[in-house]
């Protein structure tokens, strides 16, 4: 056999889940009655937009060989200060930069936290998160659920409207994830990324500012769960905060690694993330036409995870010489 046909044949994680959304997909199509509605069909693409969205801004920083499970947070309380901002008399742009400017303040507490601090990732976002949704429920807003105001509809485009029929959000979507290829394969900063992912040490000993850049995708992950929040209350005409404690977090995870974005770091991109969101948004929308119960839900999701990540662990094994958080 020559090795054009090895290469022919072989088989990646990510054709694996490509090949598995054809066949669910298919199957849904035709065992689910009313799986393949228009209306069904635009409410699986308005949930899949801001699934992937928050992924892309989870790979960024799963890449560099961190996670961050204050992303769901960071969707929901900056998004829903500045329309309740908007509400209260602050313009546009007032209330635009003031929204930001918090989002990236939590971002940066989260890089600086990791990379000069070191400590583990998944502790100090989950305290980020934790805190945050916190705020934001007793503190900064007046109320959990943030009705979207008329002072904002200017920027109902995010995902507010149909375009030729199809969501705004999806175009939201699509965009993200081209400024996310071009960031990840086309910069010096992004080949960085997956040289610190891949590894650490040898990326401070060639030069690479590594604390600097890990920085950086936190403020960058933050910013883009910004962007999710307001295509997902655009669209919905609200913005309840209480989605923090709900299992978004875990299938924003589940999107990446099921995609192929390694837990080990350098692995994976914007193509895993487009995959694993089709994958996993289909089998949500399967489950909820199925009327399946959260909690069986949850059930599910979490076992696919598990398996998800055991799969990551075998096919991207983690170099121990490089997996301490001190050697960068």
């Amino acid at each position: 056999m020559t090795s054009s046909t090895k290469r022919g044949i072989k088989l990646d994680q990510q054709k694996i889940v490509l090949l598995l959304f054809i066949v669910i997909f298919t199957g849904f199509s035709v065992l689910l009655p009313g799986f393949l509605s228009v209306g069904n069909i635009v409410a699986m693409l308005r949930s899949i937009s801001v699934l992937g969205i928050l992924g892309f801004g989870m790979a960024i920083v799963v890449i560099g060989r961190g996670i961050d499970l204050s992303l769901v947070a960071l969707m929901a309380v900056p998004t829903a200060l500045v329309m309740t901002l908007a509400q209260v008399g602050f313009s546009v742009p007032e209330a635009m930069i003031l929204g930001l400017l918090f989002a990236a303040a939590i971002g940066l507490l989260n890089g600086i936290f990791v990379a000069y601090a070191e400590i583990p990732a998944l502790f100090v976002t989950l305290a980020t998160g934790l805190g945050l949704a916190g705020l934001g429920q007793v503190g900064i807003l007046q109320a959990d659920m943030v009705p979207w105001p008329h002072e904002l509809d200017s920027l109902l485009w995010l995902g507010g409207v149909d375009i030729a029929g199809m969501p705004s959000s999806i175009v939201i979507l699509v965009v993200v994830a081209v400024c996310a290829w071009l960031f990840l394969n086309r910069t010096k900063i992004g080949l960085f990324i997956y040289a610190i992912g891949d590894n650490p040490m040898g990326a401070r000993t060639s030069g690479m500012p590594v604390r600097p850049i890990i920085v950086l995708q936190y403020v960058l992950a933050a910013l883009i769960a910004v962007l999710a929040g307001f295509v997902m209350a655009s669209s919905n005409g609200l913005m309840d905060t209480r989605i923090y404690n709900l299992s978004l977090i875990y299938d924003v995870i589940l999107v990446v690694v099921l995609g192929g974005v390694g837990l080990s770091g350098g692995r994976g991109g914007v193509f895993s993330v487009v995959v694993g969101t089709l994958l996993v948004g289909t089998i949500i929308n399967g489950m909820t036409i199925l009327n399946l119960t959260l909690d069986v839900q949850n059930l599910l999701k979490g076992v696919v995870l598990l398996v998800a990540i055991a799969l990551d662990s075998v096919l991207n094994p983690r170099n121990e010489e490089t997996a301490q958080q001190g050697d960068i």
